[in-house]
């Protein structure tokens, strides 16, 4: 079947199958991580004895010394209860008996992933962050079962910006102190001070799972260092221990939120370690005295950008993000212009189609010669059908004579294809459409209740489909085509509104534009046939 397709209706069949390949493919199998690399290039190699300790709960720290890999692992960890309350206008946040971030709830409904269930950020189970292990095993098994003393029971941030808490521990021969202020932003800054030089680790702390997490959204660990180099390691996909330097942002992140370090010295070796489920785990080996940064909260671009310019780079993307993180800053942008995220992913629709409008019409055009010429091309193939090196000869020489190139329309395709996997992936994990309306639609980050939308697209897809030439000869073939409508408005019925929002206005561009090639072919056709009647008065005459 397949050979008898010109290249152009092979391309047309392997986008649409490449989209729903990657639909289907990647939602029942994660892509597979490569090998972990340090920044030397030396590949890690997972141990056989780092996973039997992990499964015990420690693991190596060091080549001289042990720590625990899992903090929830040892019993007296389940005990801890809170220590200090913080209530902010958008946000609680707790900190427990062992001088963790054990709990912060958003308060907003429009962040809520589960219907009435206001969102956790903190993982009931797992690394919490701030969390400290330290090196020497005997030690470090005292200051488990050491509760923290804090300076204040309560921070109030709902009248004021920020508020400070002194967290103490007073251990055999040591006195760890955490002094940490918290914005109303929820980003924090600490100090962190050893009465004497011990070697420790500070956890980063792994993200909370939520319930409803869609498929193809990137979920996992992300390290952004010094060289401007990002490294992602997904859920389900460690391996093995990875070592990093001049860290930027060491973060733990999720579709919508993130928990995250910045502002480490850049001799600071940060850790990206693995628990038993193989997801990420971040710490780093601490100095006996030193201040950094945190943010717990939503990936929200101005927040992020307002609290350091740096943390943006913590907004991920995927493979796509080069694509993408441009893409999302005019769609910001037009958000800026019109105040309404729904009118401003028309609008950038809109950008997208007339930047792409020299090639797309260009491609249009070789498809309605292609169709024009589907006779004549049909007439060589059935004349030289025994003789394959003359049809392709025949074949080609009918295409220059009337201006045709089979593989005209490869490249709008192609260029669509990671633009259109680029604005999904930011319309699936831009926070900011979380409880944006447009019109009658009250979240444009949610599925359309009512598959207004969905049924839209897939009508303007067929209709698009309808008035689209094409040079089909195989009857199977059209079928399967005539299908396509359906089974991408099934597909999009569970897609957020946002995105099936770009692809209606994608489709109505693209309807407009194959009918003014259309009627530009129609009324060229009209007068060639004109003038064929022209001169065949005059040769009467």
């Amino acid at each position: 079947m397949l050979e008898n397709m010109s290249s152009n209706q092979r391309l047309m069949v392997a986008v649409v199958l490449s989209f729903v390949f990657f639909v289907g493919y990647t939602a029942i199998f994660p892509p597979e991580q490569q090998a972990l690399t340090d920044q030397n290039g030396t590949q890690k190699v997972q141990n056989a004895s780092i996973v039997e300790s992990i499964e015990k709960g420690y693991h190596d720290a060091s080549t001289a010394s042990k720590v625990s890999d899992t903090p929830e692992a040892p019993s007296s960890l389940q005990s801890s209860t809170k220590l200090v309350h913080i209530e902010a206008q958008d946000f609680t946040m707790d900190i427990d008996t062992l001088g963790r971030i054990a709990s912060m709830v958003l308060k907003k409904d429009k962040y809520n992933i589960e219907k009435n269930h206001h969102t956790e950020l903190i993982s009931r189970e797992g690394a919490k962050s701030l969390h400290i292990r330290f090196s020497d095993a005997a030690l470090d098994a005292i200051a488990l079962k050491t509760p923290y003393v804090a300076s204040v029971p309560t921070m109030d941030l709902m009248h004021s910006n920020k508020a400070t808490v002194t967290l103490t521990q007073t251990l055999p021969d040591l006195t760890v102190t955490k002094e940490v202020t918290v914005y109303a932003d929820g980003h924090y800054d600490i100090t962190i001070n050893l009465s004497k030089e011990k070697r420790y680790f500070v956890y980063l702390g792994q993200r909370a799972k939520n319930a409803n997490e869609q498929i193809m959204t990137v979920h996992g660990a992300l390290i952004y260092d010094g060289e401007d180099l990002t490294t992602v390691f997904e859920d389900g996909d460690v391996e093995g221990r990875t070592t990093f330097s001049n860290v930027k942002i060491m973060s733990a992140f999720g579709q919508y939120f993130a928990s995250m370090f910045y502002g480490l010295d850049r001799d600071i070796n940060v850790i990206v370690d693995r628990d038993r489920n193989s997801d990420p785990v971040l710490y780093f080996d601490a100095k006996p005295s030193m201040s950094f940064h945190g943010y717990i909260g939503p990936k929200t671009y101005e927040t992020l950008r307002s609290i350091d310019p740096v943390l943006v780079h913590a907004i991920e993307y995927g493979f796509f993000t080069f694509i993408a993180a441009p893409m999302f800053s005019i769609l910001f942008w037009l958000h800026g212009i019109f105040g309404n995220w729904g009118w401003a992913i028309i609008a950038l629709t809109i950008i997208i189609r007339l930047l792409m409008f020299p090639l797309t019409y260009k491609g249009m055009v070789s498809m309605q010669k292609m169709k024009e010429i589907a006779p004549k091309i049909k007439e060589i193939q059935a004349k030289y059908k025994g003789d394959p090196q003359r049809m392709n000869a025949a074949v080609m020489e009918a295409y220059k004579k009337h201006g045709a190139n089979p593989l005209g329309g490869c490249l709008p395709m192609l260029l669509q294809i990671p633009i259109f996997f680029a604005i999904y992936r930011v319309l699936l994990n831009a926070v900011e459409l979380q409880g944006a309306s447009w019109l009658v639609w009250s979240d444009l980050s949610r599925m359309d209740p009512w598959f207004v939308l969905p049924i839209l697209m897939g009508a303007t897809m067929w209709y698009q489909q309808h008035i689209t030439p094409n040079t089909f000869t195989d009857p199977m073939q059209a079928k399967l085509f005539k299908w396509l409508p359906v089974i991408f408005t099934f597909f999009f019925l569970t897609f957020p509104a946002g995105l099936v929002l770009y692809w209606l206005v994608n489709n109505l561009f693209s309807i407009a534009q194959q009918y003014m090639v259309n009627k530009q072919f129609e009324t060229a056709k009209v007068k060639r046939q004109d003038n064929q009647v022209v001169e065949k008065q005059d040769d009467k005459d």
